[in-house]
């Protein structure tokens, strides 16, 4: 029977953990080590941990792949193939080259688009009308491998990289659980990507859910769309963090108030922007809890005509 191991760390990584353990010997779970989370700073595990505990699974924890040590216990486990799920780490040629029918990625783009760290939220920022899950072979490039299978979901218009993700992960895990076999009884070829097609989307950080009100309403919709739940779509009002979590473009506004000015219409707050205005739907201000905007109104009168900034000044009221 084939050995499996499996490397992974976050949620989108469990289903396709569970998929495995329904079919196959998993003889190693690797995850990244246990991290600080939340407001206390507690340690907490990674859910691909948590999965593999509950499936009685044995769980490896190494700070990093690089290690003399960590390459004697994947040696010591002797994998037919090693199958990757948003693992967090670059695999060196050693590990690359220790299982037999090598490593099995599990990729949330339609590849060659999308290739890097954030797939799902750059498949939403470039407004995209499908996304997806690429099966493929793990060279020392960044998600440059020949491919084994793919398959495509359509992105719907309320879709956040949040619900997204959920559903790749899904079919990401369906996927695998069709390739696989077929991969390991020699029935696939694999086939090389098109370099010249490829795109790359950037780890996200915190600084990019920063709005910038000069851009377009629509453009501004697909950021909070991509940045929720992190880091979230934000401005700045008298000083606090305002993350916007809920909008929609209002493009046939055409005023002339400066980008980022609060404005009043039939509908409820919107904004000012480089094309067309920003209907506020929900937002949240710092250190209060996600509310509509009409409740939000009643208890921020001033926030009508106000200005919203990076934060490195007041806002107007």
């Amino acid at each position: 029977m084939e050995r499996i191991v499996f490397m992974g760390t976050p949620e989108f990584a469990v289903p396709s953990l569970r998929a495995l353990a329904e079919r196959y010997e998993v003889t190693l779970v690797v995850t990244q080590p246990d991290r600080p989370a939340g407001r206390s700073r507690a340690l907490r595990a990674p859910a691909v941990k948590a999965a593999a505990q509950a499936l009685g699974l044995p769980v490896y924890q190494p700070e990093s792949l690089r290690g003399p040590e960590a390459l004697a216990r994947l040696q010591q486990v002797a994998p037919t193939a090693i199958v990757v799920a948003a693992y967090g780490e670059i695999l060196r040629r050693n590990v690359l080259a220790l299982p037999p029918r090598g490593c099995v990625n599990v990729h949330a783009s339609l590849l060659p688009r999308h290739r890097g760290a954030g797939p799902i939220a750059a498949a939403i920022l470039a407004g995209d009308a499908v996304a997806g899950v690429t099966i493929m072979l793990m060279d020392e490039g960044m998600d440059t491998g020949a491919m084994l299978a793919q398959a495509e979901v359509p992105i719907d218009p309320d879709d956040t990289t949040g619900t997204l993700t959920a559903r790749l992960a899904e079919l990401g895990a369906q996927l695998l659980a069709e390739t696989l076999p077929r991969w390991l009884a020699g029935e696939i070829e694999p086939q090389p990507q098109d370099g010249a097609q490829a795109t790359y989307a950037a780890r996200i950080t915190k600084q990019d859910g920063l709005i910038d009100w000069a851009e377009p309403a629509e453009i501004i919709v697909r950021q909070v769309r991509a940045f929720d739940p992190w880091p979230g779509a934000y401005s700045y009002w008298q000083g606090r963090r305002l993350r916007v979590t809920r909008a929609e473009a209002v493009l046939a506004w055409c005023g002339r108030e400066v980008p980022g000015t609060v404005l009043e219409m039939a509908a409820g707050p919107a904004v000012a922007t480089g094309e067309g205005a920003l209907l506020l739907h929900e937002i949240q201000l710092e250190g209060k809890c996600c509310v509509g905007c009409t409740e939000f109104l009643r208890g921020q009168r001033g926030f009508i005509g106000a200005v919203l900034g990076d934060g490195a000044t007041l806002s107007a009221d």
